[in-house]
């Protein structure tokens, strides 16, 4: 629920992307105001497409999530923020119930390794970990050694699976690419692992009640990057940060373990990990909107610039005005909306395992912070946290780590 993935080359892996392009694998070597206009789509949301609410209203909001939304016909639709519930709902009943099922012990069998191998593929997997996501990496490092290795193994499938489409061979991949390499998770999940790192995640699948589902919708994220460049609405944009974010938080909750002495329901610890991985895209979003729009994409609801007044060429031109500014306050706004939601939950993981996320939450949230220091220039400038900030922020994380389950002291007052 907290790995970031950052969108950059990455040696090592990067050329491997060339592999899946050409023989359908990776070689291991080759590493809401609400306002609504009415020739739109509305979105009956009680929790984050309301813009009106503050931030310490949103507790006292509604827990049920939208299930509708109502297109331009008039017609009733189910709203992606349902979509995504449900699978939230799916995943959580299966933890449950593995939970009281011991897992089979279906280890890697078909992959040819040296002696030491996993030993081997999950030290690859912290080294790049370690590499590209250091504040987290140093996180891990409080995990028991089991969960670490885990965690490092999911980052490592979600790096290699974002490369496909924004490393510097992205334009070698096609539908089919991706194809292909779905094909080859399922063999994964089957216990045919393709190449040491592989190994490494399908052994974590045999050690923890991860479900395949948020993998498949992660590949259905990058799918949405080759074949779209704009969001109509935010119920469009809400899918596309599940399907490249809100997945990691699902793939990860069984990993990181919720705490013994939590009240909190399955459902809610699941939410608030979808809403940290919600938060941490939509931040990546606003942090890099020049970097896209130099790309030709904008990952910005529509109809909410037309609202404002603005329109895609306001964004390639580049210049801060106040219509610019106003609606970047909103934008702003909801992230942090889903950072608070994300916090709850946070306090009802394993103990063990709370200062990576509350670090890389604290982070992450401060990025937001920095656009508005830069006056909310993310056309040329871009939003980072200096190294000072974020040591600062380690402490303040791991004191967080220590509190009780936010459950816990609810119903001891």
């Amino acid at each position: 629920m907290a790995i970031i993935l950052v969108r950059a080359a990455s040696p090592g892996l990067s050329d491997a992307v060339r592999d899946i392009h050409h023989h359908g694998s990776l070689q291991c070597s080759s590493l809401l105001k609400r306002r609504v206009p009415a020739r739109r789509w509305m979105l009956c949301s009680l929790r984050y497409a309301c813009l009106g609410l503050e931030p310490g209203e949103i507790g006292r909001t509604s827990a049920v999530y939208s299930s509708l939304a109502v297109n331009p016909a008039g017609e009733a639709v189910v709203s992606s923020e349902q979509k995504v519930y449900d699978v939230v709902l799916k995943q959580a009943a299966l933890l449950k119930r593995q939970l009281r099922t011991p897992l089979l012990d279906v280890r890697p069998q078909q992959l040819d390794m040296p002696r030491n191998g996993l030993k081997e593929a999950y030290a690859r997997c912290g080294e790049i970990c370690e590499e590209y996501a250091k504040t987290f990496y140093l996180g891990t490092m409080l995990m028991t050694e089991e969960r670490r290795r885990a965690i490092w193994a999911i980052y490592v499938w979600c790096r290699r699976t974002d490369e496909l489409v924004d490393g510097p061979n992205a334009n070698y991949i096609t539908p089919t690419a991706l194809d292909r390499w779905e094909k080859r998770l399922e063999d994964l999940f089957a216990g045919r692992p393709y190449d040491m790192l592989d190994a490494a995640l399908s052994d974590t699948i045999s050690r923890f009640p991860i479900d395949i589902q948020p993998f498949r919708d992660m590949i259905e994220g990058m799918r949405s990057d080759l074949r779209k460049a704009r969001y109509k609405n935010f119920d469009e944009l809400y899918m596309y940060c599940y399907y490249v974010a809100g997945t990691v938080g699902l793939m990860s909750v069984p990993v990181m373990g919720i705490a013994p002495e939590s009240k909190a329901t399955t459902e809610s610890v699941y939410s608030a990990a979808l809403a940290l991985g919600i938060a941490n895209q939509l931040t990546n979003i606003l942090r890099d909107v020049g970097e896209d729009a130099r790309r030709g994409r904008v990952y910005l609801p529509q109809d909410e610039l037309a609202q404002a007044g603005l329109s895609d060429e306001d964004i390639f031109n580049g210049v801060v005005t106040n219509r610019w500014r106003n609606f970047m306050k909103q934008q702003i706004k909801r992230a942090r909306m889903f950072f608070e939601e994300a916090e709850r939950g946070v306090t009802e993981l394993s103990q063990a395992s709370r200062w990576p996320v509350w670090a890389s939450l604290l982070l992450y949230r401060q990025i937001l912070d920095e656009i508005e220091a830069n006056d909310y220039n993310n056309f040329t400038k871009r939003a980072y946290v200096g190294k000072g900030k974020k040591l600062l922020a380690l402490p303040v994380a791991y004191g967080k780590s220590l509190l009780l389950p936010v459950s816990l002291r609810n119903s001891q007052t």
